[in-house]
């Protein structure tokens, strides 16, 4: 029985569950891609259109269908799994028909997301898009072909945002259109998509081979390249001296309705407003500036919280690494130090495994600090904790807040979450994958305060790198937010990070052009840590001695990721079963 939710099993709602399973399987006919990452590759040889007329009519058409079929469930009758399931659906379904009102098909990619970098991805062959057998090449060719289509529709859009005046900032373009041109390289050697023609399973024939390199070399020739040139050419002739001035949203016309979705998108927060959001990121910031000062003074240096940082980031003892194996071994040394605690914090562990790898070369420099991918236990895909170690010696433990961020990448925070979410079978396929950042990243933000009891933070060094890992989601706060309601410029965010944190400033731009960029997303960590903490304060007070921290965690994980009201009507309700005992 996983986390005390099969008991209720014969008391499921089969009207409803089937409404899930015909939910979820319109869905990946709509959403191919989105099939393909949850390890579902029927539709591998498809790309949606997402941007264009008649798919988004036909978006708007399936979410009110299914607002409708639910609303012919009794949601009153259901036992709390189906409860919790059939209030996220509905949450879904709004959120979806509210981001169709608000055209954002206008501003279609950025540096950071986009269809053709997720493309470049799938081109690599290390991603979800497989390569194992002579049909999945062919359904990656389709693919590819399909993503002209998605060019053309895409510039379009940018047309209409251009007329709309909804249009992304300068600063935001110039970074896109070296990475356009970058896939556009027609040098085989060097162009990520014959990658998967240099990685044949040893059961292709010698005529396999030599018909899909043919098949890859006309499409790769003839679609993908041409496209990906189109894009540049574009977004560097027609966009760029469209693009507007302002770094953020408040300079739109609809700019803030825009950055209103966002923030009640990410935070599943709608009570939330941007200056409440504001002014907690200011308090969060004075409250964790106060504990830097006391691991300041406990290594007895001499000057200040400033020139501590620079202290900091320039110290040679901080960066004792030489080669990119020592600082591999150094997060494999961390998993081991948190291993044997992890049964004192937590019932269960995924069954998952987890690996460290280094980032691959070509996309090292791209990534500033590590980061999890996750694993598909069907599959037999271990999940990954990546690495990038462009150079070791200036790897540095407390700038990089190693311990932190081993508990918040890896264990225990994505990599139990996301794999008892994908693990559990008794919540519905369309709830397997993370789908809410608040909760995502709120609980692996939440997990960097348990390191003491997991054998962390036991150097003051460490500590300071926990710390300096928070002050920078609680300047998130304010800067994503001033940001877009027009309070700071992109240099004034720059320079508020740099004062606030010890960052250097090429990090601390890559940052800022990224709150620019995802308006709202990163305002998901510390919104969603405080309300977990929030919640296990609250029910820690009334429960009194029946509370157990365990138990708690093993509640919080049971049902997957949902919005934050959701999550405290289900954890209010696990404690009044407590209350009963």
């Amino acid at each position: 029985m996983l986390f005390g939710a099969g008991v209720q099993a014969q008391h499921k709602n089969e009207q409803l569950r089937k409404l899930f399973d015909k939910y979820y399987e319109e869905r990946l006919q709509l959403f191919p891609t989105e099939a393909t990452a949850a390890g579902d590759h029927r539709y591998d040889d498809q790309l949606a259109n997402d941007g264009s007329a008649p798919y988004i009519a036909a978006t708007r058409k399936f979410y009110v269908k299914y607002l409708d079929e639910l609303k012919k469930i009794n949601r009153t009758t259901l036992i709390e799994s189906d409860r919790i399931s059939y209030d996220i659906l509905v949450y879904n379904l709004n959120a979806a028909l509210e981001s169709i009102s608000l055209h954002l098909e206008y501003m279609p990619m950025n540096q950071f997301v986009s269809t053709p970098l997720e493309m470049a991805s799938y081109g690599s062959g290390k991603s979800d898009q497989l390569f194992n057998t002579v049909k999945d090449y062919e359904k990656w060719s389709k693919r590819m072909i399909a993503f002209m289509e998605w060019t053309d529709t895409c510039i379009a859009n940018f047309n209409k945002g251009i007329h709309a005046g909804v249009v992304l900032p300068k600063t935001l373009v110039v970074k896109m259109i070296p990475q356009m041109e970058a896939l556009a390289e027609k040098d085989t050697a060097k162009s990520i998509f014959y990658k998967p023609l240099s990685q044949f399973p040893a059961s292709f024939t010698i005529a396999d081979k030599q018909r899909v390199t043919a098949l890859y070399q006309k499409v790769i020739t003839t679609k993908m390249l041409p496209a990906y040139q189109k894009l540049a050419t574009y977004l560097k002739e027609v966009y760029l001296p469209a693009a507007q001035q302002h770094a953020g949203l408040y300079a739109l016309p609809g700019g803030d309705r825009i950055y209103n979705y966002y923030i009640h998108y990410y935070t599943t927060a709608p009570e939330l407003t941007a200056e409440k959001i504001y002014e907690t990121g200011l308090v969060e910031v004075a409250r964790i500036h106060n504990e830097m000062e006391a691991i300041k003074v406990s290594v007895q240096f001499n000057g200040t919280l400033q020139e501590f940082f620079q202290h900091l980031k320039t110290n040679p003892c901080l960066m004792p690494f030489k080669t990119a194996e020592e600082v591999l071994q150094a997060y494999q040394d961390i998993y081991n130090k948190v291993q044997p605690a992890l049964a004192k914090l937590f019932v269960h562990q995924p069954k998952t495994p987890l690996e460290i790898r280094r980032v691959e070369a070509y996309r090292e420099a791209a990534n500033a600090g590590p980061f999890y991918i996750k694993g598909n236990l069907e599959e037999n895909k271990p999940a990954i904790l990546y690495v990038p170690v462009p150079d070791a010696t200036k790897i540095n433990v407390t700038f990089y807040g190693m311990e932190a961020t081993f508990l918040h990448e890896a264990i225990p925070g994505h990599h139990f979450q996301i794999s008892f979410q994908q693990e559990n079978k008794d919540i519905p396929a369309f709830r397997r994958q993370p789908a809410f950042y608040a909760y995502l990243e709120g609980w692996a933000l939440y997990v960097e305060s348990l390191g003491e009891q997991l054998n962390c933070y036991t150097d003051p060094y460490q500590k300071m790198g926990k710390l300096n890992n928070e002050i920078h989601r609680a300047i998130r706060l304010v800067t994503d937010v001033a940001i877009h309601t027009g309070k700071m410029t992109r240099e004034e965010a720059i320079a508020y990070m740099m004062a606030n944190e010890s960052v250097s400033e090429s990090i601390a731009t890559a940052e800022v052009e990224r709150y620019m960029a995802l308006p709202g997303q990163a305002l998901s960590y510390k919104i969603g840590e405080i309300k977990i903490k929030a919640l296990r304060d609250k029910l820690a007070l009334r429960l009194g001695n029946k509370f157990s921290l365990m138990q708690f965690h093993d509640a919080l994980l049971a049902y997957g990721d949902m919005p934050l009201k959701t999550l405290e009507d289900y954890m209010d309700n696990w404690a009044s079963h407590y209350e009963e005992k």
